[in-house]
């Protein structure tokens, strides 16, 4: 099959550190060449793919310091996307909505993961708007806010089963892994590693626009001798770090549409404890791989039934339900229904 992928220009992919978009379609993108179809890679110049590479951007955007307008790019990448889709079976968009005017009115087979949070008003007249456009959803929790978009399915994201190593004996320490926002709640890690008296480790970026939010209210916290802040960190420093704890720490306060984090410590074979949200209880299962918690009470008495869960069984699930193989295998049937959907539409006219 001939496929285009075509992801976000803020980071690279697959990105250097932070990136879940980009990692996800790096992950895609490989596997799907891995299995031997014709793949395509609208990205940044600095990508790494087996892929095709379309490099829209000589650099991913986020980064780079001479970079003032954004959206230009992603422009300029949908213009090229125009051009080059007479040579796909499907493309595949992974940039929110932007192209839903472009593609309306092309008669390619397409789709659209929709990898963000859908719970903001704006979005209705939106997605009110162009019903018409096939989107997948990361969750089932994902779809809420828009029950009635024109969902062609759920695809769960999946790790290359290889990307992590299983450690079957964790060090005392506590981990959190993520963007330091208000919504991913560190402040809440912070205080359960407090109340347990276990050690925790924050390996997490600020972005510019979470900048006083984290010099105002974490910062501060951070100077406590029991939390080792690390910030940024790449995949191989990934791997020791979720292996290495004694549980992942996912104490969020928004609706999480997926929480690739989870799997990742998953398949290290490190438990999660996760605040109830979004897709927790689409990945988690409660008791087995972690548990999943209201408030700080309940998360400080997870914390001391961690020793309950069985590390062989987390790894067990992440090669069941969240390998690249397996998104992989779902998303070609999403192309072929789309494909079917395009070929009858095109029929009727």
């Amino acid at each position: 099959m001939r496929i285009a992928q075509v992801a976000p220009l803020y980071e690279s992919v697959p990105p250097k550190n932070y990136g879940g978009t980009e990692r996800i379609v790096s992950y895609l993108t490989e596997e799907l060449v891995r299995q031997g179809h014709d793949v395509t890679l609208f990205a940044s110049g600095d990508s790494v793919t087996k892929a095709r590479l379309v490099a829209v951007s000589r650099r991913s955007l986020r980064m780079n310091k001479h970079c003032t307008d954004q959206m230009a790019h992603h422009v300029l990448m949908l213009e090229q996307v125009s051009q080059h889709a007479h040579e796909f079976d499907v493309v595949h968009f992974h940039i929110d909505y932007l192209h839903f005017p472009l593609s309306r009115r092309a008669s390619i087979p397409h789709v659209t993961t929709l990898h963000g949070r859908l719970d903001l008003p704006d979005l209705v007249p939106l997605y009110e708007q162009f019903r018409d456009m096939p989107i997948l959803s990361i969750s089932n929790a994902q779809r809420e806010p828009l029950p009635w978009a024109n969902w062609q399915g759920t695809v769960y994201h999946g790790l290359p089963e290889d990307l992590f190593r299983f450690r079957p004996k964790p060090e005392n320490y506590l981990a959190f892994l993520g963007r330091i926002s208000p919504e991913k709640r560190v402040d809440r890690a912070i205080e359960i590693a407090k109340r347990t008296g276990i050690p925790l480790k924050v390996a997490a970026k600020v972005d510019p626009v979470d900048k006083d939010y984290f010099d105002r209210e974490i910062e501060p916290l951070l100077r406590n001798s029991a939390v080792n802040y690390v910030g940024e960190i790449s995949d191989e420093e990934k791997d020791q770090f979720l292996g290495n704890a004694y549980a992942l720490l996912f104490p969020i306060d928004w609706p999480e549409p997926f929480g690739l984090v989870m799997i990742e410590a998953m398949a290290c074979g490190t438990p999660v404890i996760a605040y109830d949200g979004g897709a927790v209880s689409e990945v988690i299962e409660e008791g087995r791989t972690g548990f999943i918690v209201k408030g700080l009470e309940d998360a400080t008495e997870a914390v001391r039934r961690v020793p309950e869960l069985s590390r062989a069984y987390c790894r067990e699930v992440f090669e069941k339900r969240f390998t690249a193989v397996r998104m992989a295998s779902n998303y070609l049937q999403m192309y072929e229904h789309v494909i079917r959907q395009n070929s009858g539409d095109a029929l009727k006219k």
